[in-house]
């Protein structure tokens, strides 16, 4: 008898020790750090297809099978042809002012508490903005009205794309032919000579083609006076405020006009098109023998972000556009992204040889400088948005929202940094809310933690209970067998 009941002694104990195994693996309290994932942007490369010919820069024989390079002056000649009527049908945009000459050094972000204080720079104008907030994060003389230069081309290859195929034929005439006159870059294109719409984008954004801009606006609005006043509506639906475009070559015209604020909102529209962005970020094209010429003709970028052999070269740059004529100065617009943060930067007004550094230290003033945050990954009351950009310095105090109450219940919240807008989020709305509270990642982290704990307790009361239950039904059985015995 006393075996047995050593036995079941024994017994007892091993099933107490098994039923007691899940407690000690119940998790202490975590302190994860809260992980801030930016959204992902996608880039799309420019295939690495090596494109030869000549680098000389002789004319183009027509009868000559030589290889031709055209690449854009540095040096744009301020030329307009009176010959060509360029206005625009609505004469009311015409009556715009032209742009001042005069312009002040103040950079308005600095003025920010607590922004972390922008680079001095030369040039005359110049705005930097993350794209999918929004959020202003440089901005110098960025509402004033300039000249564009070639940098209307842009707007030219946004407006062909919407509106036409690559595969399409785009025969010159007389229109673009216009446009082949001393002082302007061209391709040294011949009337009734073919090209793809694909072909034409190319020389329009590598090789600044004036004449080819002509023809491709003639093509795809039936006139190049239709086609600017698709060019200027399209502007007014980007949220353009201060552009006038009068013709879709960026040649000089007093009331052509536009401003570094209005040229970052056609910038971001044109790179969010893969084609735009894989055109502009292209450093040579060759577009091969046409139906009148009988050679290739080799085209070459001035981008020097995009080129690898310049000191200028910006790695994360991925398009863009530059241009200059005496009266505009230097422009270049271009893109950027690097850890999944998609930066635009327009620089205006500068000199020949300084707003391609510029541009790179306006670049890296904000990516060193700011990040995005994800605030509604655990958050659990944002149900859509809550993706913010700070400064990477932000202090909890300097980063609230405000909410308003939409129809279907929910709220729109506006996120805010010192004052200024810094991301938007659709939230569900909560019982007692307080909405001076700062939106920081540790507040949300706690949230999370409070949720993931609510989470977890549960299952091991359950693992509990089953282990009790399970002991007495031992119990009972050995007792049964200890009886019989």
């Amino acid at each position: 008898m006393k075996k047995f009941q050593k036995k079941g002694i024994r017994f007892l104990t091993v099933a107490a020790v098994l039923c007691c195994l899940p407690f000690s693996n119940i998790p202490a309290e975590e302190t994860e750090e809260y992980n801030y994932e930016e959204e992902e942007y996608v880039s799309y490369e420019t295939d690495d297809t090596e494109y030869s010919g000549s680098d000389s820069d002789t004319e183009y024989d027509t009868t000559d099978s030589s290889e031709t390079d055209y690449s854009e002056s540095d040096y744009e000649e301020s030329y307009y042809d009176d010959s060509y009527d360029y206005e625009e049908e609505s004469t009311e945009e015409s009556e715009e002012p032209a742009a001042p000459m005069d312009l002040g050094d103040t950079i308005t972000t600095n003025a920010i508490e607590g922004w972390p204080q922008g680079p001095a720079i030369t040039s005359g104008a110049a705005f930097v903005m993350e794209e999918s907030s929004h959020v202003v994060l440089y901005s110098k003389n960025a509402d004033v009205p300039l000249y564009p230069s070639s940098a209307v081309k842009i707007m030219t290859c946004l407006v062909a794309l919407e509106n036409s195929s690559l595969e399409d034929i785009v025969t010159m005439t007389s229109t673009g032919m216009a446009g082949v006159v001393d002082g302007a870059t061209t391709i040294s294109s011949q009337v009734d000579e073919e090209f793809t719409m694909e072909q034409c984008l190319y020389a329009i954004t590598l090789a600044s083609a004036n004449e080819i801009s002509l023809q491709v606006a003639e093509y795809v609005g039936g006139s190049v006076e239709h086609f600017v006043k698709m060019m200027n509506d399209k502007a007014k639906e980007l949220g353009c405020t201060n552009t006038v475009f009068t013709n879709p070559t960026g040649l000089p015209d007093p009331q052509q006009v536009t401003t570094a604020h209005d040229l970052a909102l056609i910038t971001e529209a044109a790179l969010a098109d893969r084609t735009f962005q894989t055109i502009s970020s292209t450093k040579t094209y060759t577009i091969p023998p046409t139906n009148v010429s009988g050679g290739q003709r080799v085209l070459s970028s001035n981008l020097t972000l995009i080129d690898p052999a310049t000191p200028e070269f910006y790695e994360f740059c991925i398009g863009g556009k530059e241009g200059y004529t005496e009266d505009s100065g230097s422009v270049l617009a271009c893109g950027a992204v690097k850890d999944d943060m998609r930066v635009i930067s327009v620089v205006m007004r500068g000199g020949a040889e300084e707003t391609d550094n510029e541009s790179v230290t306006l670049l890296n003033y904000a990516f060193d400088n700011f990040e995005l945050l994800d605030l509604g990954r655990n958050d659990f009351s944002v149900k859509s948005g809550g993706v913010i950009l700070v400064p990477k310095e932000a202090g909890q105090d300097q980063i609230t929202w405000t909410d308003t109450m939409l129809e279907d219940g929910t709220l729109d919240r506006q996120y805010q940094f010192s004052g200024i807008p810094i991301g938007t989020g659709i939230a569900l709305p909560k019982t007692e809310q307080d909405n001076s509270i700062a939106v920081t990642g540790a507040a949300h982290l706690e949230e999370a933690k409070e949720y993931s704990s609510a989470n977890k307790v549960l299952p091991y009361y359950l693992i509990a209970g089953a282990g009790a239950l399970l002991m007495l039904f031992l119990a009972m059985r050995l007792v049964k067998i200890l009886k019989s015995k």
